[in-house]
């Protein structure tokens, strides 16, 4: 039997997403998640500045696809992927083993609290990982310590709400058309990274200096077309179309595949969307 790893109370709710119905949600389309956000991938990695013998933390690695490419970059070192999701590392172990990627491990593992060991790491990444953490502050900290003084800690988070057509769209679709207010700031969510301010106080804060902050606007691919785009979508806000009653809940997914019908271009549905690509090294 696996043993549940360390999770810190402000992460509880999280990794019962994560290691469940969430998890197996994206293990089952972590493909399509891949396809969605390529045009950052490379962005990501090549900010990172792997060398052939780095040792390398993936934060939130998901299916391990920044994991594996660190792995293939630094041939003579190693790639660790943690991740709260037991479907999802599965997954990726299973995907490391077929690429022969034997410098690649994972583990399951609430990276604000796990310990990593002391100045362990040359570089540390994240590809929308760390968004999530209940405490960033101590977070941060925690990826501080595992990184050797120098080391670098490159992230992929979202910009606000309101730059990111796509979930701001189906946002508003799923509850009925009503407008929801963003996320609190700094709550759990994609968002909580969004403000360049607050994520320079919390880098700071936790021991990082030389903090950068990139911005990339690259489309977001949903699907090949409209019926593939509509399952993915309809799929990913379930819960919220569910919370309509069965006649607002058919007007809303209609008017989700036409507006999914508008957005359709020669390679597929593309909504407009935005990201910080955030450098930072340990002080």
């Amino acid at each position: 039997m696996t043993a549940i790893p360390a999770v810190d109370s402000s992460n509880t709710d999280q990794f019962r997403s994560w290691d469940g119905a969430g998890g197996a949600f994206w293990a089952e389309r972590a493909e399509r998640f891949d396809q969605g956000i390529a045009g950052y991938h490379g962005e990501l990695v090549k900010a990172a500045g792997l060398r052939r013998d780095s040792v390398v933390l993936d934060i939130g690695c998901g299916s391990g696809q920044v994991t594996r490419d660190a792995a293939r970059i630094a041939s003579e070192g190693s790639a660790l992927g943690v991740d709260l999701s037991s479907p999802l590392l599965e997954l990726a172990r299973t995907l490391a083993a077929k690429d022969q990627l034997a410098n690649a491990t994972f583990v399951q593992a609430d990276a604000q609290v796990h310990d990593f060991g002391e100045s362990r790491f040359d570089v540390a990444v994240s590809r929308h990982g760390t968004m999530f953490f209940g405490d960033h502050q101590a977070a941060f900290a925690n990826i501080a310590r595992a990184l050797k003084p120098g080391g670098r800690f490159v992230q992929l988070t979202w910009q606000a709400l309101d730059r990111n057509e796509g979930i701001r769209t189906f946002r508003t679709i799923a509850s009925g058309g009503r407008e929801l207010p963003p996320p609190p700031p700094g709550a759990p969510s994609p968002f909580s990274l969004s403000d360049p301010g607050r994520v320079r106080r919390l880098l700071g804060g936790a021991g990082f200096t030389d903090v950068s902050m990139t911005g990339l606007t690259v489309p977001m691919y949903y699907g090949r077309d409209v019926d593939d785009a509509f399952d993915f979508v309809a799929h990913q806000f379930a819960s919220a179309f569910g919370q309509l009653d069965g006649e607002s809940r058919a007007r809303a997914l209609d008017t989700l595949k036409a507006d999914l019908a508008a957005h359709l271009t020669d390679r597929g549905v593309l909504y407009s969307a935005a990201h910080w690509l955030i450098h930072a090294r340990r002080a």
